[in-house]
């Protein structure tokens, strides 16, 4: 019967929060609404009490900058309820033409106490993401991990290739990618996302810089607690994580999570190896993001330990 209710709930919501046009609904509008559509659903969706809730925190990226590594940290705090999988409602045109009350069917039932996450890397490299953020909840808090831009260049191209093997589909080198007509070619996308300044304009348009946090995502590979602890802060949370949640496993080169005595690491695409690239090309990347890189540092008052 809850779940008739539910689902009767939802298709009311829906029909009254999806205009033809969303960006023309006004803010105010659009946030009542959203208010009222959370009263309807907590009170009769769960019999448990609990209830879908619009995130009140977003991991808006970067695309293989440790997005999951993160999400799977933080879920081990018992006052977070995370979206298991990647919603990109806000940009994908086809999922936010469908509304909020789309978007609250894609969160985990929650308690009135915990704070809803959801992930979606796209996010920060996403134009209308930031506005459309923005007009949901202005107050939202924004987690952003980054990692070192020539690495996280590396680690986008890796990803693609062995989505390609899977598949049995030829995939080029990475050499063909990177480089056009003996330069460096500008114009590879995985290269844009990792012009990390251009992306951070565009949300501080929208965002104050304190409700965004960022996370060092080579210091989560290395050391994961101390960055795990500040995320903790800004979210307001009470310090539930601890560093015994944490273990280095050998076998995988990399860190993983230990949570009532049950242990899981990331999937086995994660911390895949990442292709030889001539080293010469290697300082040519390294030197295409000296620059930008300067231009983030000044633009978010801190600095970070890339190339």
């Amino acid at each position: 019967m809850a779940a008739l209710l539910l689902g009767a709930v939802l298709l009311v919501a829906q029909s009254q929060l999806v205009p033809s046009r969303p960006a023309e609904l006004g803010q105010q509008e659009l946030l009542r609404k959203a208010g009222t559509l959370q009263d309807d659903i907590r009170e009769g969706a769960a019999p448990n009490g609990s209830a879908q809730q619009l995130p009140q925190t977003i991991i808006i990226g970067v695309r293989k900058g440790g997005t999951r590594a993160l999400l799977e940290m933080l879920s081990l705090h018992p006052d977070v309820a995370a979206a298991e999988n990647e919603v990109h409602f806000f940009d994908w045109e086809e999922h936010y033409s469908h509304g909020l009350g789309w978007y609250l069917s894609q969160m985990p039932f929650s308690w009135p106490h915990q704070l809803t996450v959801e992930k979606t890397p796209a996010y920060f490299t996403s134009p209308k993401v930031p506005e459309r953020v923005h007009s949901m909840n202005p107050s939202i808090q924004l987690l952003l991990i980054l990692r070192d831009p020539s690495e996280r260049v590396l680690s986008d191209y890796t990803q693609v290739f062995y989505n390609h093997m899977q598949k049995r589909k030829p995939y080029p080198s990475i050499e063909e990618f990177l480089v056009r007509d003996g330069r460096l070619n500008v114009d590879y996308k995985a290269l844009n996302r990792s012009l990390y300044h251009v992306h951070m304009q565009n949300w501080l348009r929208f965002f104050p810089l304190r409700h965004i946090h960022i996370v060092d995502g080579d210091r989560l590979i290395r050391d994961p607690f101390p960055e795990i602890q500040k995320v903790e802060r800004f979210l307001k949370l009470s310090p539930q994580i601890n560093a015994s949640n944490f273990y280095f496993n050998k076998t995988k080169g990399f860190y993983c999570l230990r949570d009532s005595g049950r242990d899981r690491c990331l999937h086995e695409s994660k911390g895949r190896a990442h292709p030889q690239v001539d080293p010469k090309l290697l300082n040519k990347l390294h030197e295409y993001f000296h620059e930008p890189n300067k231009k983030f540092f000044e633009l978010v008052g801190r600095t970070f330990d890339w190339h």
